[in-house]
């Protein structure tokens, strides 16, 4: 079962794979404010059993989209499946933590051209929990600036995005590993535990800034898609979507979704994940089952 999610009130006057009248580049003002059209889509590991969780999750994967005056902001986060063997429920992490996010945003307590802030704030009141909510999980942050027409991001492990201009990749994430399938990433251990579970500090998270155009195409998900699907195959679907209205954006996120989630259950199939595996002395073929998180967004122009 795959669930699908819309957001956005945006007049979409962006023009894929071409120029509007107030970009720039074709000799318009461009002074507007933008803003980001975005529709999600994505798969719990276990949907053949049934289980969706409840919000904006897909089995342990969480993400939120927020609307403030001053910015569009999104995020994806992955829990730590490996919390399961402790009896601790992964999704709650990931959840909480990308809820905290939304909430901050919409209040206001966040600093555009600060992805980082948004992800330290939220950290420190999962931190200050009376109840000790236990986990860990990656996180990527997006923000847009409405006025300055710049997208700044933060992102913690193996979570990522991807900005598409043209039909090229012009910006990408960077993943963050330790070692092989071990992502950066945010804990909250029990004190016995302290200082053996891996965590990392908000402040280790990538960050970067950037302009961007009228028609940018904006792919945030968790690595279930990263690590079954090549850019190369991300492209291909990213070429269906010829216009930026909602069902369009829709259609192709969830194109995108059950393409990645196929090709994670076909043991024949040289993934990504397997390459990176093969890469570092282990035999691997196959996709990777996983949760997969995917959240698609046009950069258009923005009214109230």
């Amino acid at each position: 079962m795959f669930s699908v999610l819309s957001y956005g009130r945006l007049v979409a006057r962006a023009v894929l794979g071409g120029l509007s009248q107030t970009d720039p580049r074709a000799g318009g003002s461009g002074g507007g404010d933008y803003g980001l059209v975005t529709a999600g889509c994505g798969f719990g590991k276990d949907f053949r059993k049934g289980l969706l969780k409840k919000g904006a999750c897909y089995g342990d994967d969480a993400c939120f989209v927020a609307r403030h005056r001053s910015a569009d902001v999104l995020g994806v986060a992955d829990g730590v499946g490996g919390w399961r063997d402790y009896g601790v429920d992964p999704s709650q992490f990931s959840g909480t933590l990308m809820r905290t996010c939304e909430r901050l945003v919409k209040e206001g307590r966040f600093v555009p051209s600060n992805p980082i802030g948004i992800l330290t704030t939220s950290y420190c009141e999962l931190l200050q929990n009376k109840v000790p909510l236990l986990g860990s999980s990656t996180a990527c942050i997006v923000v847009l600036d409405r006025t300055s027409h710049r997208l700044h991001t933060a992102n913690l492990g193996d979570s990522g995005f991807l900005v598409v201009r043209g039909g090229e990749v012009v910006h990408r994430s960077d993943e963050q590993q330790h070692y092989f399938n071990t992502p950066f990433q945010l804990s909250i251990a029990p004190p016995e535990a302290e200082g053996v579970v891996l965590s990392d500090s908000p402040d280790a998270a990538d960050s970067t800034s950037f302009d961007v155009q009228l028609g940018d195409i904006i792919l945030t998900a968790t690595d279930g898609l990263f690590d079954n699907m090549p850019d190369y195959m991300i492209l291909q679907e990213l070429k269906k979507l010829k216009n930026s209205n909602y069902e369009s954006i829709q259609q192709t996120a969830r194109s995108i979704a059950e393409q990645a989630h196929e090709l994670a259950y076909d043991p024949n199939y040289m993934s990504p994940f397997a390459q990176f595996a093969c890469d570092n002395g282990l035999n691997v073929r196959g996709g990777k089952p996983d949760d997969i998180t995917v959240l698609l967004s046009i950069v258009a122009e923005y009214t109230d």
